[in-house]
């Protein structure tokens, strides 16, 4: 794969709602549990998408067909729809690209009804609609093996196997993640072993099995380093802090947090820094160096405000307020709090200001 995948910064911060709201409601103030970190999975587009704007990858040549009022109406609501993608309004992106699918299926363009399931598939991942997902991706990988696409075969195996580990199907997560490896070993694809030895780290370490998972992230990175992919790099060497976090290795995990976020910061991927710095805010909270953290914080915040994603500047938020409560200071993490719900209420997000209420009202009462 010669690039991480486009708008889904997912992540990075993709936690099943239930999920979720049982830890919350649990309250054992395990702020930033190494449990929270495996939660984020990173997903894939064979286009390049990251680097490779929508325009260029709606370059169809002109002689297949598909030009014309018809075409452009489609491309027109695919970027509309990659636009609310942008702003966080991931809801909102997803009628625009069912609109596109339906113009794409009735002219026949394969390469542009690939490219809308796979940001359907990875927009249903990210809003915990998993077998929705897992269809769009499973219908994307048809696409693929119909074509044939061998490239679209190893990253549509990969992201079907991501939602499988969602679902929290690790077995069959693997199956997915060693077809993927088998099919990008025959084609010589450096980019496709890396990203499955990669994804198959992860499998193991969502099995608990940590020593595997940094096992398969080296070798990954071997690939990804020779298929000149920072941000395929970026991905596992962010998986590589998670497992040494999860064996309480801070040295090492420390060292590898750093290095994605510097790699973010190269390649100007604000997904890469988040997950970077929000696993160096666990080290510091757990080694009780506050201010590092908060520094840390300051900065996610300010990468939240100037991209205006307000999805991900109320995720800082609440990590603020997270940090100030364990630091024992309850009167900052309240203004925090506050804030981050009134954030919540401008989204419209009813289940987020529960949960933060929740956490507020207990700090009240102590």
């Amino acid at each position: 794969m010669s690039y991480e995948e486009r708008v889904l910064f997912f992540a990075a911060f993709a936690k099943p709602g239930k999920n979720r709201a049982q830890k919350n409601s649990a309250n054992k103030l395990r702020l930033f549990s190494v449990s929270f970190i495996f939660l984020l999975f990173t997903f894939y587009l064979p286009s390049g998408a990251k680097a490779v704007s929508i325009d260029q990858q709606l370059n169809i040549p002109l002689n297949n067909g598909t030009q014309g009022y018809a075409r452009e109406d489609a491309d027109r609501l695919l970027r509309l729809g990659a636009q609310e993608e942008l702003r966080g309004n991931l809801a909102k992106a997803i009628p625009y690209w069912i609109q596109a699918l339906d113009i794409y299926q009735q002219l026949g363009d394969r390469q542009a009804i690939g490219l809308t399931y796979d940001y359907l598939g990875l927009t249903y991942a990210r809003l915990g609609r998993y077998f929705e997902a897992e269809d769009a991706l499973r219908r994307r990988l048809a696409v693929a093996r119909d074509q044939p696409d061998f490239q679209g075969q190893i990253y549509g195996l990969n992201n079907v196997g991501t939602v499988l580990l969602q679902r929290g199907a690790v077995q069959a997560a693997s199956v997915s993640f060693s077809e993927a490896l088998r099919i990008a070993q025959s084609i010589s694809s450096q980019a496709g072993e890396g990203l499955s030895l990669s994804n198959l780290g992860l499998a193991a370490a969502n099995s608990g099995d940590y020593l595997q998972a940094i096992k398969r992230y080296e070798e990954a990175l071997i690939f990804r380093r020779r298929g000149k992919d920072p941000l395929g790099e970026a991905n596992t060497v962010n998986n590589l802090g998670d497992a040494y976090l999860a064996l309480n290795q801070y040295r090492d995990a420390q060292i590898s947090y750093r290095g994605a976020l510097r790699l973010g910061r190269q390649t100007r991927d604000r997904s890469t820094q988040y997950r970077a710095i929000d696993g160096l805010v666990v080290i510091y909270s757990k080694l009780r160096q506050y201010q590092e953290g908060f520094e840390l914080l300051d900065r996610r915040l300010t990468l939240a405000q100037e991209s205006q994603n307000l999805r991900q500047e109320l995720e800082s938020l609440r990590l603020f307020a997270q940090l100030y409560q364990v630091s024992g200071n309850p009167v900052t993490a309240r203004t925090f709090y506050q804030r981050a719900i009134t954030l919540a209420r401008t989204l419209g997000d009813e289940q987020e200001e529960a949960l933060l209420l929740n956490n507020l009202a207990q700090i009240r009462i102590r």
